[in-house]
């Protein structure tokens, strides 16, 4: 069972749920330690004081906030969670929209709400029963870390999942990262469907990261004294550029390929367009063979 990391309410109007929250991840990447390459000795990290020039322990460490170089205001756990904030002990819900009114780029980490008491089972069911009905998530308020914080409510599977959102002006424009003007044919844009058509899955199952594995291939090749895996080459093209349509075709071809269907029909000229193109230089033929009239 996940460890709580934080414990509050739910606000809901005049409804108050209390809650524990639990993370809803999981990250299970291969980390390291840095070590002294000479004798592999470990490096640690150790805190000075300036003024003192000594070492200091975790319980002499505290928060201040430097108004100048040479006055600190110092700020203490204890005023942290004393602030002056309906959120800073509540989870406030403030609004409810669709969930498709929310760009997917403002939404962080996910948290699992569990009802922390007995008494707060009932009240927890008609939050998950409303949301339900409504198909809507619940957009909240909250502080957490030194900040206060927005958020969204919806539900996975009966439990109440928050989402942390990022404000507006933490969101970068995007518009000077936009390239060139460029023109695109029909032809191109449904060779583009093609190949999603191609690559299109049912849902994620079958995805697996991959780099773990190679990571944890080459640890145990040197503790086993082993060769390293080879790595794997990356596909010669032999210096030929692609066009578009091209490379779309060969692509289609290739992820028909790796499922296991039959090879991919290429990519022609709709017939409307054909027949137009054959009748321009039809007309372009006669013209040309046309006798020069005399003034």
């Amino acid at each position: 069972m996940p460890r709580s990391i934080w414990s509050g309410a739910i606000s809901f109007g005049l409804v108050t749920v209390p809650i524990q929250v639990a993370s809803a991840t999981e990250n299970h990447s291969i980390s390291f330690h840095q070590y002294h390459v000479a004798d592999m000795g470990r490096l640690r990290v150790r805190k000075y004081c300036e003024t003192e020039d000594r070492e200091v322990t975790s319980s002499e460490i505290g928060k201040g906030y430097e108004l100048t170089k040479t006055q600190v205001i110092p700020i203490s756990d204890e005023e942290l969670r004393e602030l002056p904030l309906p959120t800073a002990k509540a989870i406030e819900i403030e609004a409810f929209v669709p969930l498709e009114s929310i760009d997917p780029i403002r939404i962080a980490e996910g948290y699992y709400l569990q009802p922390s008491q007995p008494v707060a089972a009932k009240p927890y069911k008609l939050l998950v029963k409303a949301l339900g009905r409504a198909s809507k998530v619940a957009v909240a308020k909250y502080a957490w870390s030194g900040r206060e914080r927005l958020g969204v409510l919806r539900v996975k599977d009966d439990v109440i999942v928050l989402h942390a959102m990022r404000w507006p002006d933490e969101i970068r424009d995007p518009t000077e990262l936009l390239p060139e003007p460029v023109e695109l044919t029909e032809d191109e844009i449904d060779g583009a469907l093609a190949l999603m058509d191609s690559m299109t899955r049912e849902d994620l199952t079958g995805f697996h990261d991959t780099y773990t594995d190679a990571l944890a291939e080459i640890i145990n090749a040197k503790r086993e004294d082993k060769p390293l895996p080879e790595a794997l080459e990356p596909e010669e093209t032999g210096g030929k550029v692609f066009d578009l349509m091209s490379a779309l075709n060969e692509s289609v071809a290739k992820a028909k390929a790796s499922r296991g269907e039959g090879p991919a029909e290429v990519h022609e000229l709709p017939k409307e367009a054909a027949a137009k193109k054959t009748t321009k230089k039809a007309a372009a033929k006669k013209t040309s063979g046309r006798r020069p009239r005399s003034a």
